[in-house]
């Protein structure tokens, strides 16, 4: 049967973005591909040339879509709290319940040597870092005490990440895993964070005089 100028219309540009999102969270960024992708979602590739010129153009379209996810979406559920500390709970929340697809796209566009991948993965990271980074200095932490906690939670989230991939039974399971997560939010996030209490958690000296000393 040939594909009619409808069915090319109703699967949209957003549908052929999702499936090679799927494709390189399963395979990596070389997954996607025209012809399997037509495949996985049954349509010939005249759909794909309905949307798109070419592969790149597909890929870019992926990659803005994961990127949007994961910084403006991500970021605009977190500014909904009311304070800064309601802000960074909602936003390590989030981050601890980021489903596996997002996460093995990280994963994939990481190790991959496509330089538009890992620009996109660099702008995430910097996102990601920044807002928390701004959020630990609305708590009352210097800029370079801010710019290390955010840092630290970013290298922790990352390296849970990976080790849900390498190594997944050295994490706990079930209702332990949610017991380790609220273990890591109050690492991340105590309660004395900020003014005079932040001095207290580092013996009396800022981050950055301890790690000057």
């Amino acid at each position: 049967m040939t594909e009619t100028k409808a069915s090319r219309a109703t699967l949209t540009a957003a549908n052929w973005a999702e499936a090679a999102l799927d494709a390189i969270a399963e395979n990596g960024i070389e997954a996607v591909a025209v012809e399997p992708l037509a495949r996985r979602l049954n349509v010939t590739k005249g759909s794909f040339y309905w949307h798109f010129t070419h592969r790149e153009a597909l890929l870019h379209a992926a990659l803005e879509l994961w990127e949007r996810h994961e910084t403006a979406d991500t970021i605009a559920r977190a500014e909904s709290a009311a304070d800064p500390r309601e802000r960074m709970l909602t936003l390590f929340r989030q981050l601890a319940n980021t489903d596996q697809r997002s996460e093995r796209v990280l994963l994939a566009l990481s190790g991959s040597e496509n330089t538009v991948a890992r620009a996109c993965v660099q702008r995430v990271t910097e996102c990601w870092r920044s807002y928390v980074q701004d959020g630990y200095r609305a708590l009352g932490l210097n800029e370079a005490e801010a710019r290390y906690w955010a840092t630290l939670a970013y290298s922790t989230y990352i390296g849970t990440v990976r080790m849900r991939r390498d190594n997944p039974d050295a994490l706990p399971t079930g209702s332990d895993f949610n017991d380790y997560l609220r273990f890591l939010i109050k690492t991340l996030l105590p309660r004395d964070l900020g003014g005079e209490s932040a001095s207290a958690l580092t013996g009396g000296q800022s981050v950055h005089d301890r790690l000057s000393a």
